[in-house]
């Protein structure tokens, strides 16, 4: 693979809901260019770019993967990501360095879920340009014109087809290029054909569409438009490329990726109508002094990359994923992590093709692909030159909210598993591990159930590791709503130096979180030096309530009165009688239980609704506020017990059909209803016998 400049080169990402074929379409490239030798099912973990085993096992993309295509003495870089929920990270990851979208559409079951989460993502939210792929058109079922219009219904007058199928007895077998008003059949593709009668009304319709949209991207084209004069060949290639980039035209192209047919459209329209990154011109950066600069999209800029994904290789090791975004980065040459603050060998650069990688020399502004064994560098980082110090954002990743408590079944698997984890959120950082200090758990967090299977699964084959998961355990908190007090004396004596400590504590509410601790204690009855022993025990005490075993807050406890003994009196005597008062007094101070109340953020589209608000009810839930935002999602804001949401991603998922996403966070205690604090407590009184 030859050395590809700035303007030479198309970062394309395919996106699309899971099954709709961005990873067949690909390889469908890969294969018409001669860059793969096997084409084939896309669910045998045996292909281009589907090759990780558990891909195999799953029959989807679990992964973001790059795959270049020469085409035309361009460069594609496709970049292929899940259309799963649960690997929204990758996509995240693909869409950070895509400069162009792809979205692939399934001709059978139209627009998904992952169609609109793609368009969100790609254009509301970035604004890339982009193409539709309508796949699988060969399918019986398929239906061009039905999906194009659900495109347009569902995103607007810029979608506009520019390629439509021939289809005789459900047999795809041809194509129309609506710009040329030209027909190819399959069985002669050498020689354009008139179009079908049957099908000329629909093409003059499509044909309109498209030249109302160029009409729109230059005043002398519209006039020209309005004027009813036909475009020339220069005017249309000049209207849609202004269209194009823009987001004013966003074409709609059909095949089959697995009879490769409309490939070779697709890559020529990708090449000619795409923009490159070089065309951006400049690209914010930030500076060690917080200043930010703007660094030119050439190679003639110092250099900058951004370092956008990180694996673990057994063979090779870590293999940082990079894209230059200024500058040319060379095989045995030294860059500056400015993240970290140190320097970083680079030996050799590769360009990554699925699984394999290929050295290259250079690799341009622009261009992706990766160095292998960086000392210091993780995901995020900024590599640069020391002579132009800079700083890209980091990549926003979304937050896992699903997680379970995870035990290895030996022992001995401890540290594997600490290392297999900690290797897999290097790779991920969707992924997170919390050890809870009050509950002794290591909770495992990902985006959804299938998310935390690839995980655990991973965890077994690549480490080795096989660990058994619960539900995490609710941090549930105790307080009392009464006053009592009473007496603790503890006196032990076995022969020579005895133990004697004797408090009165008064417990009581307050509005501390932490226990508060004072003494009233008169005429010298408690010396002292036992008030940090009484102290210290009554504080070891509240780490467990009477009701559950849970921490206790909000308590006030007093030392007002005991007796010593100037012989047996010990510290460690009087830190056991004030344990005895914390026993002898608790239960009698009317002790109730708290349940975590967390605040919730649900954004969905607005015909969930109901559902959504119905289905948070059901949860003890409240409704704070509601609101519409950006793109056009409902987004309600609620509070509900924690309790209620440890199972609430995947649930959320089901009943908006994978539309809908929630983030949720700590925000107070509150009292739980009886009938709550009653199966809380009887659980606890079940685990401690």
């Amino acid at each position: 693979m030859r050395d590809y400049l700035a303007n030479e080169v198309r970062n394309v990402v395919a996106l699309g809901h899971s099954g709709a074929g961005k990873s067949t379409v690909i390889e469908a490239c890969l294969y018409y260019t001669k860059a793969i030798q096997k084409f084939g099912p896309n669910n045998d973990g045996t292909t281009a770019l589907n090759f990780d085993a558990e891909e195999g096992k799953r029959g989807v993309s679990c992964y973001m993967h790059l795959a270049p295509v020469e085409w035309k003495d361009k460069k594609i870089n496709f970049i292929d990501t899940p259309g799963y929920m649960d690997y929204e990270g990758e996509e995240i990851t693909g869409l950070t360095v895509g400069d162009n979208a792809l979205i692939v559409v399934d001709g059978k079951e139209g627009v998904e879920s992952g169609t609109e989460r793609a368009w969100k993502e790609a254009v509301v939210k970035r604004n890339l340009p982009t193409i539709f792929f309508i796949n699988k058109i060969d399918d019986p079922n398929a239906h061009f014109d039905k999906v194009y219009e659900e495109l347009r219904e569902r995103f607007g007058n810029t979608v506009i087809p520019f390629e439509m199928p021939i289809m005789e007895n459900g047999t795809e077998v041809g194509s129309i290029n609506i710009l040329r008003k030209k027909a190819w059949y399959y069985s002669d593709l050498k020689e354009a054909k008139p179009v079908p009668a049957e099908l000329e009304d629909k093409v003059e319709e499509y044909y309109a569409e498209i030249a109302e949209a160029i009409a729109s991207t230059d005043e002398e084209l519209m006039e020209k438009f309005f004027m009813e004069e036909p475009f020339t060949e220069h005017e249309i290639a000049k209207g849609l490329r202004i269209g194009v980039r823009s987001g004013d035209i966003r074409p709609v192209y059909c095949g089959s990726a697995t009879k490769q047919t409309g490939i070779e459209r697709l890559m020529d329209l990708i090449t000619e109508y795409f923009p490159s990154y070089a065309e951006k011109g400049h690209i914010d950066a930030v500076t060690p002094k917080g200043q930010t600069i703007a660094m030119e999209t050439n190679e003639n800029e110092a250099l900058s990359a951004l370092v956008f994904k990180t694996t673990i290789d057994p063979f090779v090791g870590k293999i940082s994923y990079l894209k230059v975004l200024s500058g040319v980065m060379t095989s045995d040459s030294q860059v500056y992590n400015s993240s970290k603050e140190q320097n970083e060998k680079i030996s050799q650069v590769y360009v990554i093709n699925g699984k394999f990688q290929v050295g290259v020399g250079k690799l341009f502004t622009g261009d992706i692909g990766a160095v292998t064994k960086l000392q210091n560098t993780e995901t995020n980082d900024t590599l640069c030159s020391t002579a132009k110090v800079v700083t890209y954002p980091a990549i926003a990743f979304p937050e896992p909210n699903l997680g379970y408590a995870i035990w290895p079944k030996t022992k001995a698997d401890e540290d594997k598993m600490s290392i297999g984890i900690r290797n897999m959120c290097d790779e991920d950082r969707t992924i997170r591990l919390e050890k809870n200090a009050e509950t002794h758990e290591q909770v495992l967090y990902g985006m959804g159930d299938q998310h935390i299977d690839l995980i655990l699964s991973k965890l077994k084959a690549k480490y080795k590791v096989e660990v058994t998961t619960t539900v995490p355990t609710v941090q549930y908190r105790e307080t009392i709503r009464g006053t009592a007090e009473a007496q603790g004396r503890h006196k032990k004596q076995n022969g020579g130096a005895g133990q004697f400590g004797d408090v009165w504590v008064r417990f009581e509410p307050t509005d501390s979180e932490d226990m508060v601790f004072a003494e009233e204690v008169f005429g010298g009855s408690v010396p002292k030096q036992y008030f940090p022993p009484v102290e210290q025990g009554l504080r070891e005490c509240m780490e467990k309530g009477v009701l559950a075993g849970f921490k206790v807050v909000g308590v006030k406890a007093t030392l007002f009165d005991g007796s010593y003994h100037p012989v047996d009196s010990k510290e460690v005597a009087f830190k056991e009688a004030a344990r005895l008062a914390y026993n002898a007094a608790m239960p009698k101070a009317k002790p109730v239980l708290l349940e975590p109340i967390s605040i919730v953020t649900v954004v969905a589209p607005e015909s969930y609704t109901g559902t959504i608000m119905g289905d948070l009810t059901k949860r003890r839930g409240m409704i704070l506020e509601m609101n519409t935002n950006e793109e056009g999602d409902q987004v309600i804001k609620a509070e509900a017990p924690t309790a209620e949401l440890l199972t609430y991603a995947t649930e959320l998922r089901s009943m908006t059909q994978g539309r809908g996403k929630f983030t949720s966070a700590f925000d107070r205690y509150e009292p739980a209803p009886k009938d709550v604090a009653d199966k809380v407590i009887a659980a606890a009184a079940a685990k401690k016998d």
